[in-house]
């Protein structure tokens, strides 16, 4: 099986991570799971891996916490979305943490329709070209 390949970043203190993040990692659970049943007829297969972002490069580049990859692309890019952001709280403290915006609709946390959607784009696009 063909795999598809899913990157989640977020900020990591102490074992916790923001509710926003937390809200995002349970989608894409779920996503997982939507996701193995509809890509089977493709001979293909999502494959979660998850990436903890320091505090320090957090303070940095806050807009780096809650960052998905699909297929080596950003989310975003599959749904022609924007990112912007917004205060966030708990371990991000008053932080700007990433939103996205899809038909002029902002997420904070990223709900499982929409990673879904951008999952599916993705794959098709992957097998409608030739194998190299």
């Amino acid at each position: 099986m063909k795999t598809l390949p899913i990157v989640w970043q977020r900020l990591v203190k102490n074992g916790a991570t923001c509710p926003r993040c937390a809200d995002t990692g349970d989608a894409l659970q779920g996503a997982v799971r939507a996701l193995t049943e509809a890509l089977a007829p493709l001979g293909m297969v999502p494959e979660l891996e998850f990436r903890e972002l320091d505090e320090a490069s957090f303070q940095v580049e806050p807009s780096a916490s809650n960052r998905i990859w699909i297929a080596g692309k950003p989310m975003e890019d599959w749904l022609q979305a924007s990112v912007g952001s917004s205060p966030c709280c708990s371990v991000c403290g008053d932080s700007e943490c990433r939103t996205v915006a899809v038909n002029g609709q902002t997420f904070e946390a990223i709900p499982q329709e929409l990673l879904v959607k951008a999952a599916l784009i993705a794959a098709l696009t992957l097998h409608s070209q030739p194998d190299r």
